[in-house]
């Protein structure tokens, strides 16, 4: 390493050690025969002064430093003289006599300051992310996500799940979203597409008995955006077999409650809130209840069950999937299948956190005749079951298992455990809210040669 101790390492118990410090310049004082900086990493600060007589290099050097350059210096740690211990620093006992300064390089002028209360316009923000991403509430948003992963997979690896990946580029199978398709230059006039969720490939995994699958995620929608949408986003997938919805249950509210202990350290009550789709709707006007207030609590989650099966097209006069058509119907209601589709509920569930609803899924159909009786009531003709979904069904030939699931959204969930109202601030490189990057202009024009390896011609403005 080229440093001893981070910036936030140094105590008072370190006074009179020599330690060697990288990092960037956070701020520069220069009083005269005295200079001061600031060093910054991502751990914190640390004070460090040149004076001329402890080396007169180091302090020459020194007067050239701006904000945000990269150093490397050795010095000794002393204690701050009196009335100078900042005591909302780690390190705010101590600073460093600078012995040697080394310039491991330069800085522009940054577009705004890297500091907490800086009034930055979004679109600057993402333009210079890389700049964005020093500050500490955002770092911190980014901190919050690589342990909220952590815990989720030491949770789930003790429960002996696992963690499989599956492909990016795949079949478009629409989910009630625009696919981001993808031509194919080896098959000219075909296309992938980037998938909207995992869907299919966790429920083969199920026929290959993995039995306990997860994985988190990437997923992308063509769709429009608002705060809490973006055309990529992260969700923790999760298939179980042999399964009902006591099972998913258990598992997420143990999930769930041990996310919130970790990382805010607040006890969530459970078992979790029930309410049917009806009382909802009736009570709420909504599905997405927020019980904040039949709670008493700051965090308070529901599970949302007996959502229809079907709900009906009034444009194209035919009944629809109300989730996706691989949904089982409540067993109860199975009778009605045939002669009143609107009284039938599905074995689905939502989890909603105050009013936002952050995971969904459902016990599975398993069996080929009841699967093929859904599709005939949605209206699919053989052709287009064969076409969308034919590598499903046929793996279920072989011995699928009864299985079920959830999905949840690891953005939406970052956004309430980090305090913020939008998914791009816990979003590492997030698009504005016109689907666009900033900081790398995407999307953009390609080179014709490229179009012409596809078989493919731009057409601008929409014509």
């Amino acid at each position: 390493m080229l440093r001893t101790h981070t910036c936030a390492e140094l105590k008072s118990t370190d006074i009179g050690k020599q330690v060697t410090l990288c990092g960037w310049i956070a701020n520069r004082r220069d009083h005269g025969k005295l200079i001061f900086i600031d060093i910054r990493d991502r751990y914190g600060l640390t004070q460090v002064v040149f004076i001329p007589k402890e080396s007169k290099e180091a302090y020459k050097i020194a007067q050239d430093l701006r904000n945000e350059f990269v150093v490397k210096l050795t010095g000794l740690v002393n204690k701050r003289p009196g009335g100078t211990i900042n005591p909302k620093l780690a390190t705010g006992e101590v600073e460093v006599l600078a012995q040697e300064l080394e310039i491991l390089n330069s800085s522009l002028t940054p577009p705004f300051e890297i500091q907490e209360d800086a009034e930055i316009t979004e679109e600057i923000r993402l333009k210079y992310r890389y700049l964005d991403i020093r500050r500490n509430k955002v770092f911190n948003n980014l901190l919050l996500r690589s342990n909220l992963y952590k815990v989720i997979r030491g949770y789930l690896g003790e429960k002996d799940f696992i963690e499989c990946e599956t492909p990016i580029l795949t079949k478009s199978t629409p989910e009630g979203a625009r696919d981001y398709l993808v031509p194919s230059r080896a098959n000219p006039g075909q296309f992938f597409a980037l998938p909207q969720s995992p869907q299919l490939f966790k429920q083969i995994l199920m026929v290959a008995g993995i039995e306990k699958y997860y994985q988190i995620a990437k997923c992308f929608r063509d769709e429009d955006l608002r705060a809490d949408r973006q055309p990529e986003f992260t969700q923790l997938d999760i298939e179980m077999s042999f399964v009902n919805e006591e099972d998913i249950f258990s598992l997420t509210e143990g999930l769930m409650k041990l996310i919130f202990k970790e990382l805010k350290n607040i006890d969530i009550p459970t078992p979790f809130t029930r309410i049917s789709y009806k009382e909802a709707m009736e009570k709420y006007g909504c599905d997405k209840p927020d019980l904040r207030k039949q709670l008493n609590l700051d965090f308070a989650f529901c599970w949302v069950v007996d959502f229809p099966l079907f709900k009906f097209n009034t444009d194209e006069k035919r009944w629809e999937s109300e989730h996706h058509p691989f949904t089982s119907p409540a067993t109860e209601d199975l009778e009605n299948l045939n002669k009143a589709p609107d009284k039938v509920k599905s074995r689905s569930y939502d989890l909603v956190l105050n009013g936002m609803e952050l995971g969904s899924g459902s016990i599975r159909i398993h069996r080929q005749e009841l699967q093929e009786k859904i599709f005939d009531i949605i209206g699919l003709q053989k052709e287009e079951i064969e076409k969308r979904f034919g590598f499903l069904l046929e793996a279920f030939q072989f011995g699928a298992p009864p299985h079920g699931g959830v999905a949840f959204g690891m953005d939406r969930l970052l956004a309430i455990l980090a305090g913020e109202s939008s998914i791009r601030e816990v979003i590492t490189f997030p698009k504005n809210s016109n689907a666009f990057c900033p900081l790398t202009s995407a999307p953009s024009d390609v080179e014709d040669k490229q179009l012409k390896e596809l078989g493919l011609t731009a057409r601008k403005g929409g014509k």
